[in-house]
């Protein structure tokens, strides 16, 4: 018993270390098609990932400017072409950037560098990528590429872990780009700490039952795995139906009210561990937060430019991904929590110590998001 509350101890302050980090991911955005055996492409990568590392901001005034950006147009395509190799059919290509442009992304300005790839000869068999943008300067950076190839687009995540992947011309199917879009979802929902810090909130007190002011150990497990289910269910009905709708482009919300309404919404699914207003009903809260945090979730689809063909097959995977992703924190979460739901440290230290501290981090998020202002010092 005393091994399984150290675990949950250590799980605990794991997430606290990694959701003090946790804004929105630091990402950027590769295309690169592939027709007729000539390879070109575009890259988008953010103005704030780019200040931090060769410094834009040349006033120091905290705003980016088209004249700043402008003046360092060399200096920022030197940065980006050293960090990114294309080898096809096993020859070195050389890098081009073209006359960069400003496009917005769902969360900010993003420098937009055209590519095209002078390879010794017209690519037939295997493309290879090198990605190694930011990864001396943040671990958790990552690359999304949408790789198209006569006409047929498929996905793939670079970062530290992943930085030289090959891909194969011939014979991408279907069950390949599912693949793709799923592990993405899956990595969607494992660095996506407010998501995490949102189903902890709800899952905190399902093996618990609201009777005499407080919180009760329920007697027996299918007790807690309905409760859960129930919430998983409602939570993933919910985000399933505005990632479609924003995914598709019927519905768009501004990137700072969804950022700001998600952690708002774990401030409020953690507080009201503490001073319970739902206690019997957090599927339904499940259901109603749920509806924002799909707005989260499609920012990564909607960034990624898709073609209309590759839209349902991506949303297809994107959602099992997120799934999995969850199941699998419930998986590891649920059996534990049970196994300790009778005791003072859990009771105490996790259910409501953890949820006033899931409530701090989420409302200093909520500040930094909807006031556009840094307030956590990391």
């Amino acid at each position: 018993m005393n091994a399984v509350c150290r675990w949950l101890a250590a799980v605990a302050c794991a997430l606290a270390a990694g959701a003090a980090l946790a804004h929105k991911p630091s990402d950027s955005y590769l295309s690169v098609t592939v027709q007729d055996g000539q390879v070109s492409g575009r890259w988008d990568i953010a103005l704030r990932d780019l200040d931090f590392a060769i410094g834009l901001d040349a006033d120091g005034d905290g705003r980016i400017t088209w004249g700043e950006v402008r003046r360092r147009h060399a200096d920022i395509a030197a940065y980006a072409a050293a960090r990114l190799a294309v080898v096809a059919d096993g020859a070195p290509c050389r890098l081009e950037i073209g006359a960069q442009q400003v496009d917005e992304h769902t969360d900010g300005a993003y420098t937009v560098m055209p590519l095209r790839f002078s390879c010794p000869q017209p690519l037939q068999r295997t493309l290879t990528l090198e990605y190694t943008l930011f990864s001396d300067l943040d671990p958790q950076h990552r690359g999304l590429l949408n790789l198209t190839v006569q006409g047929a687009t498929r996905t793939a995540i670079f970062g530290p872990q992943a930085a030289r992947q090959s891909f194969e011309l011939a014979g991408t199917s279907r069950w390949t780009q599912l693949g793709d879009y799923l592990r993405e979802g899956v990595w969607h929902i494992w660095v996506g700490f407010d998501h995490i810090l949102f189903l902890l909130s709800l899952l905190l007190p399902a093996v618990g039952i609201w009777a005499g002011r407080r919180w009760q150990p329920v007697e027996r497990f299918g007790q807690a795995f309905w409760d859960v289910l129930r919430i998983v269910t409602a939570f993933t009905v919910a985000h399933s139906i505005t990632l479609s709708l924003a995914t598709l482009g019927w519905v768009s919300l501004p990137s700072r009210l969804v950022e700001s309404s998600i952690a708002a919404s774990v401030v409020l699914a953690a507080l009201n561990n503490v001073f319970p207003v739902f206690h019997g009903r957090r599927w339904m809260v499940a259901f109603a937060f749920g509806l924002i945090h799909g707005f989260g979730f499609a920012s990564v689809l909607v960034d990624l430019g898709l073609p209309q063909g590759a839209l349902a097959l991506a949303l297809l995977g994107f959602n099992l991904g997120v799934e999995c992703g969850q199941l699998a924190i419930v998986a590891a979460f649920l059996p534990l929590a049970f196994a300790v739901r009778r005791s003072w440290f859990y009771r105490r230290a996790v259910l409501v110590g953890g949820s006033l501290v899931i409530a701090a981090v989420a409302a200093a998020w909520f500040v930094e998001r909807a006031f556009n202002v840094k307030w956590l010092p990391f």
